[in-house]
């Protein structure tokens, strides 16, 4: 066996991952500068798009929002920031961050009037989602931007690629999400998402930079070796500033979901424990930012043995330095009437259960009601016909068979009608009905019997 040298696997990888071989830098400056424009359509599309984002962060349809992200115009300028600093152009550059700057203007009026005006003032989770900007926010916007000029920046553009990444790094949500937190008056919500805005904006003119250089673009001549070194300082100095506030954020939000699994862990250990056979548990609160957790029982009174158990197994579940709080019926006239209270809540909530269950059965047993009407009716229409087509039957049964097969080891359920004839009756008037009925009835396998 021939063992292929070392140099060969070498060259064959490089042609592999080679994206140099068919890069068309000329047409792809060109296509970017234009994509740069902001005025006409532009400027309508824009408007549309955030109205689109707006009203599927409002009624919370991804679907909408996906349409939104893919027809928005935002992506142009941001790649042109990335592309001008790339190829150290100036002009391209004040071009790209000045139509930057105005459709983050507009997005951001559009957005706060849509939100001001619409009767639906509660955060849905899709508008929640764009509140938290994380260290994978910054993941997916830098891989996004590698995909997008990549993509862009073929002989042959790759379209799907480049709606990809509009859907995926989505910068018309949280610009919307923004205006959300300016028309409802929330702060937060507008510094969250805006911030997540500029995350996005920022690493995909990051990621655009980066491939643009090691594709080797021509630069601009007029600038100096010294004016590209500041570039690359300045572009170091910000992505620092953005990623670590990014890091931060991140590292809370695994922590607060940490906490929230060992505290969901620990809460379905003790209602499945079997030290607590004469109590449950009806109320649980979890609380990350205090480190708390409440347990209201109802039942018999804990014992100083199941109150142990239950401040030692949150060392069990990780949870030791939390503070846990345990409500539970007493022997005071209070507690009773607490306790009272929480049984009456839990007959009420089993009423609810009990009338919709009801309400279900009722609707069923209507529905059953109207097919035996129907049924019903069908057949006499039937019997009506069969009488009209052959005065010589005296009558009719229809009723269920079951067969058997025995070499199969298997039975089968089939409907069988017994028709009772004159004695005058031929046999080609019973052949020629029975055709009759299995076309009537559409059933082939309807089983007849003639007596």
């Amino acid at each position: 066996m021939r063992i292929p040298k070392f140099s060969s696997i070498s060259d064959y990888i490089k042609g592999l991952v080679n994206i140099r071989h068919d890069c068309d830098a000329e047409a792809t400056i060109q296509n970017i500068s234009q994509n740069i424009e902001f005025k006409g359509v532009n400027v309508w599309i824009l408007v549309f798009a955030i109205f689109l984002a707006s009203i599927g962060l409002n009624v919370n349809s991804t679907a909408v929002i996906i349409g939104a992200m893919l027809v928005s115009p935002l992506m142009g300028p941001i790649i042109g920031c990335g592309l001008a600093v790339g190829i150290s152009d100036i002009k391209l550059l004040k071009k790209s961050l000045k139509n930057l700057l105005i459709m983050a203007v507009i997005s951001l009026l559009v957005s706060t009037i849509y939100f001001v005006l619409t009767p639906l003032s509660d955060a849905q989770s899709e508008l929640l989602a764009r509140t938290r900007p994380t260290i994978f926010d910054v993941m997916i916007a830098t891989f996004g931007g590698f995909a997008g000029i990549v993509a862009s920046s073929r002989k042959k553009e790759m379209t799907t690629v480049v709606s990809g990444v509009a859907i995926a790094t989505a910068l018309m949500p949280p610009l919307c999400t923004a205006g959300y937190g300016l028309g409802t008056g929330q702060h937060n919500y507008f510094w969250g998402a805006f911030y997540l805005f500029f995350i996005n904006s920022f690493f995909i003119a990051l990621a655009t930079f980066i491939i643009i250089k090691y594709l080797k673009f021509p630069e601009k001549n007029y600038v100096d070796e010294k004016r590209r070194k500041n570039v690359r300082r300045t572009i170091a100095f910000f992505s620092l500033i953005v990623v670590a506030p990014s890091i931060f954020i991140a590292f809370n939000v695994i922590k607060e979901t940490a906490f929230n699994s060992y505290s969901r862990k620990y809460i379905s250990d003790i209602e499945q424990s079997e030290m607590f056979p004469d109590v449950q548990i009806i109320k649980n609160s979890i609380d990350y930012k205090t480190k708390k957790i409440e347990l209201a029982f109802v039942g018999k009174t804990l014992t100083e043995e199941q109150t142990q158990f239950l401040h030692k197994h949150l060392i069990d579940c990780s949870l030791d330095h939390v503070t846990l709080t345990i409500k539970q019926a007493g022997s005071t006239t209070l507690d009773l009437n607490k306790q009272s209270q929480l049984i009456q809540d839990l007959l009420d909530k089993k009423d609810l259960e009990l009338i919709k269950s009801d309400s279900t059965i009722s609707a069923l047993q209507n529905q059953i009601t109207e097919l035996q009407v129907n049924s019903q009716t069908n057949m006499a229409k039937f019997a009506k016909e069969l009488k009209a087509l052959q005065p010589n039957i005296e009558k009719f049964t229809l009723g269920e068979s079951q067969q058997f097969d025995l070499q199969n080891d298997s039975t089968k359920k089939s409907p069988i009608l017994t028709l009772y004839w004159e004695k005058s009756s031929t046999n080609s008037q019973k052949e020629e009905l029975e055709s009759w009925i299995r076309i009537r009835l559409e059933n082939n396998d309807l089983v007849i019997e003639n007596k």
